[in-house]
């Protein structure tokens, strides 16, 4: 098993410690929760007036991201001088369905397993996928794959009739592969990477969220992380979730049986810990040089909506405004929004979430801190 990358562990705890002892010995601005707004609490010593400036220019980005409609909403921006948080609505350091940032935990695991060879033919371990796509395929969405419906997460009606109901990989994988294709070769698919955590699975005898949780979770410390399987609950504190499903009444949707996410949408975590996840990654702490240039190495990606977009494997990769680039993912699952990004280093993070519909003012202020945080600008 040590083959398949757990001899990394180590290595991954010394980084760590390396990451936090750095954001300690820095400037540490934090914000408390309010109502409907972040203050700031009492410092160890005086604020210089740029830091003083940048943290309150946090909190007033995500006022005003809580003024476009949403119900709660959490942020934290990480750079080598030190970490920031604004909280409005939301618990501070609460916990939150991460959506499709899953899914770079997943490629992660996939890409730590030597036996996993990037481009062989995904029914080299899954037999029942007929179709001659790659591993890479799957974790670039380059599959053509479609998604079943869900009526948990479409509508109100079915969101209360099957808000607890547990679905297995190999159902949801079944009911996937009997749909047609779609017509263009980069097609975003949760299927994808239901189909790669039930390759881990087979190839390490382990279910996906045991990977998840010792390869990844229980090595960097991520205490707020969690693979919740079946359970319907958001463990710890944690902003409620909510969903109008397009009509005039938001409808309380924060439990929820997760198991039609598994690989793709399950995780549940908080800013703090995505900051310290992606920052882990490409700073070179989580997978070897040449496994990390393929995740990171992209096609273009149109069917994001963002006009030079990119995608490797469970990474995109967003322009930025002045020029260059970051990598980010956005995540969605039923009441609940979040948005990452990283540079390519590893040393900028900027980590948002929402709770409630977003619009798109909401998404044009998410774009707006992430932007800002990577670049360092704000």
């Amino acid at each position: 098993m040590g083959e398949n990358g757990r001899g990394n562990t180590m290595r991954v705890r010394v980084s760590r410690r390396a990451v936090l002892t750095a954001g300690m010995a820095s400037i540490l601005v934090g914000f408390t929760r309010g109502p409907t707004a972040a203050s700031a609490p009492a410092s160890r010593g005086p604020a210089t007036p740029a830091a003083a400036a940048t943290k309150g220019d946090l909190r007033r980005q995500v006022n005003e991201i809580l003024a476009t409609g949403v119900a709660g909403v959490g942020a934290e921006v990480m750079s080598p001088y030190g970490r920031r948080h604004a909280f409005a609505g939301t618990p501070r350091e609460g916990r939150f369905r991460i959506g499709s940032l899953t899914k770079t935990f997943t490629a992660v695991v996939a890409l730590q397993l030597a036996d996993l060879k990037l481009d062989s033919l995904v029914r080299y371990w899954l037999p029942e996928v007929a179709r001659d796509i790659t591993v890479r395929d799957l974790l670039r969405h380059t599959s053509r794959l479609l998604d079943p419906k869900i009526p948990a997460l479409t509508s109100a009606e079915g969101y209360q009739a099957e808000r607890l109901r547990s679905y297995t990989p190999e159902e949801l994988a079944g009911v996937a592969l009997r749909l047609g294709t779609a017509p263009e070769k980069w097609s975003y698919a949760n299927t994808n990477y239901l189909l790669t955590a039930m390759i881990i699975e087979r190839i390490t005898g382990r279910c996906w969220a045991a990977e998840i949780t010792d390869r990844i979770i229980r090595p960097l410390g991520l205490d707020a992380t969690s693979a919740p399987g079946e359970s319907p609950f958001v463990p710890g504190p944690h902003a409620r979730g909510w969903a109008s499903f397009g009509t005039e009444t938001p409808l309380d949707v924060t439990l929820l049986n997760p198991s039609m996410a598994v690989g793709s949408g399950a995780l549940i975590s908080s800013v703090r810990d995505l900051s310290v996840f992606y920052a882990a990654l490409l700073g070179g702490e989580l997978l070897p040089r040449a496994r990390l240039a393929e995740m990171t190495a992209t096609v273009p990606a149109s069917a994001i909506g963002i006009e030079g977009a990119r995608y490797g494997l469970g990474l995109a990769e967003l322009p930025l405004p002045g020029g260059g680039s970051f990598f980010s993912h956005f995540g969605e699952l039923l009441g609940y929004h979040a948005w990452a990004g990283v540079t390519a280093d590893g040393s900028r993070t900027a980590v948002v979430y929402v709770t409630g519909d977003v619009t798109g003012t909401t998404m044009d202020a998410m774009s707006a801190l992430i932007q800002g945080g990577v670049s360092g600008t704000r």
